[in-house]
């Protein structure tokens, strides 16, 4: 193409049309530009769908975070609330309910005792974070949402802290300088596994009578009851989150096909 434009311009030239030659030049020039502005606006398109490729394909593993995160705070809020009954059971033989069966009461304690963090799937988030690729997302609601939702794990973690601390220094701690802790294990095995695994131990009647008269392990399943109400509103918070994040993706990933 350039070599017939160069043999045009020599012809006009040569047969001493300069007007018609600068027009011709001019024309040349603008269908020049035209085309260089044409192959920046594909090269634009293209470097905007791969952005767009690469924003769809972090999106939907962020939601695949969130439905696992959803199971497992379902987890935790059924078995915190197990804890909360159980608490709440154990509580009624510190008010003077008699313990008729010192298995199940025992048991009733481990219910409390052994209790877990939770730990959310968020390395799609933090690979964005550290990245610099947050800006990537260009739905607003969808990044305040992320933002939002670790703002809330934040809470929880928190009153996790707190938790511990008040289990630490109101159960365990009375529990190791009073209570037979082997004693105890073996015991909660054999009845939890109804006799498959742990050893069959009696507990005598007055096995609990200086558990039931102190007043730290009374606080401690008191404050069980309390903190556990906390964190599970906490988790359906951020539960109730996960799930309009997981509409809002849907929505902008579905945009496209729209």
């Amino acid at each position: 193409m350039f070599k017939i434009f160069r043999k045009t311009r020599k012809d006009l030239l040569g047969e001493g049309k300069t007007t018609r030659y600068f027009k011709y030049a001019i024309g040349e020039i603008v269908l020049v530009v035209i085309g260089i502005l044409i192959a920046l606006q594909i090269n634009n398109q293209n470097d905007l769908r791969k952005e767009r490729n690469k924003e769809v394909h972090y999106l939907s593993n962020i939601k695949n975070d969130l439905k696992i995160n959803i199971v497992e705070m379902n987890k935790f809020i059924d078995a915190r609330s197990n804890s909360i009954q159980a608490a709440t059971r154990v509580l009624e033989h510190f008010e003077g309910k008699p313990i008729t069966d010192t298995a199940a009461f025992n048991a009733e304690g481990f219910t409390v005792y052994d209790w877990q963090r939770f730990y959310q799937s968020n390395n799609t988030f933090q690979e964005l974070v550290n990245s610099g690729n947050l800006g990537l997302i260009s739905n607003d609601e969808i990044k305040n949402l992320l933002l939002d939702i670790e703002a809330q794990y934040t809470k929880i973690k928190s009153e996790e802290d707190h938790y511990r601390f008040d289990t630490e220094t109101n159960l365990y701690e009375p529990l190791y300088a009073l209570m037979d802790i082997n004693t105890m294990i073996k015991s909660v095995e054999y009845y939890a596994s109804k006799g498959q695994t742990g050893e069959e131990t009696i507990l005598p009647d007055d096995f609990f009578t200086q558990y039931l008269n102190n007043k730290n392990i009374k606080n401690g399943f008191t404050l069980t009851v309390y903190e556990y109400n906390v964190m599970n509103n906490q988790m359906a918070e951020m539960v109730k989150m996960s799930d309009q994040l997981i509409l809002a993706i849907d929505n902008e990933i579905n945009a496209d096909t729209q």
